[in-house]
């Protein structure tokens, strides 16, 4: 799926943004940083791995923060749809961009594989020093800096026992594929271990095999890590849970909106934003990736969907109810 479109800046925005560049703005080149020159178009690479909510919120985001940040911008968007061979197409399609967005995992390593000599972000990456793509998330040494997309899942876990204190077996459908899943489902398993909570895993290669994984769990709940494989088709482990009568907790809000329960987690839409941002300071301020910090969501929320508690036979306590930041 290709898409190619333009921002056009303003002629409001345009001032804004000479101003701005005017008191603080480093208009050199350095590093793989652009420089800032306020007249220049940027070709910029979007590369998705997969079509599913939060990913999409991430591409939103950022587009949005490009927009919002005045830039003349040519967008090439393009989605692998979680081929890892269309990923490699797309990444050497990107060598000549001025920058290159990389959205989760996959993506990122293609895109860092391939691309060497310009600027690559890369967000929704659970663990980008794990994962090979920076030196360290303090300095990442190279051409490639991004947003992690690390969720809280020690409190994820924990939140479940609160609305499900009877719960003793928690059950975790993960792609073997995704090293950022096998991250979250040990996590998962040393938060259950001090809650006195079993942890059931089943790993899938492929979409097709997490409905049956799914109904293979024999637990009280199910949890969804930020899994492109298994979020992509949330719709079939929610089918599954309303039938056995049991909760879904997920790891992001878009999750919930769109049929799990509860989670404490990040707003990919806000973290495409702050993507953005690091964008711009490449971009028009000459920053070099090099040097910049791997960033982590600045704010997490807890959301409930009150419509699926019905679904799954459960009842959210007040306690949960009464602080949640986004009810649907």
């Amino acid at each position: 799926m290709n898409k190619r479109f333009s921002v056009k800046l303003a002629a409001t925005f345009a001032a804004a943004s000479l101003a701005l560049t005017a008191c603080g703005g480093n208009s050199g080149d350095q590093g793989n940083g652009a420089g800032g020159d306020d007249d220049k178009t940027y070709e910029i690479g979007i590369s998705q791995f997969v079509s599913h909510a939060s990913l999409d919120a991430a591409a939103k985001g950022f587009k949005d923060g490009l927009e919002e940040a005045g830039l003349n911008v040519n967008i090439d968007e393009q989605n692998a749809q979680a081929d890892q061979g269309t990923v490699a197409t797309i990444s050497r399609g990107f060598q000549d961009k001025d920058l290159v967005l990389a959205i989760a995992t996959p993506s990122a390593l293609g895109a860092a594989k391939a691309i060497t000599d310009k600027p690559v972000l890369f967000t929704a990456v659970t663990d980008p020093e794990g994962a090979n793509l920076v030196d360290s998330n303090d300095a990442p040494g190279k051409n490639v800096t991004g947003t992690s997309d690390m969720n809280p899942v020690a409190d994820q876990i924990k939140l479940i026992t609160e609305i499900k204190p009877d719960a003793k077996k928690i059950g975790i459908v993960y792609s073997s594929g995704e090293s950022n899943s096998e991250i979250q489902v040990k996590m998962a398993k040393e938060a259950a271990e001090e809650l006195g909570v079993e942890i059931q895993e089943r790993a899938v290669s492929q979409a097709s095999e997490v409905q049956q994984a799914a109904q293979a769990l024999d637990v009280d709940a199910i949890y969804v890590p930020t899994d492109n494989v298994v979020v992509s088709t949330l719709g079939s482990v929610i089918r599954v849970a309303e039938q056995k009568k049991i909760p879904v907790i997920a790891a992001e809000g878009d999750s919930v909106k769109n049929g799990a329960l509860a989670t404490i987690g990040l707003d990919y839409e806000d973290l495409g934003k702050q993507t953005a941002d690091m964008a711009v300071k490449i971009l028009k301020d000459g920053a070099d990736p090099a040097e910049m910090a791997v960033e982590t969501p600045k704010d997490l929320k807890l959301y409930v969907n009150e419509g699926a508690a019905e679904k799954f036979g459960v009842e959210i306590p007040s306690s949960v109810l009464d602080r949640a930041d986004e009810k649907f």
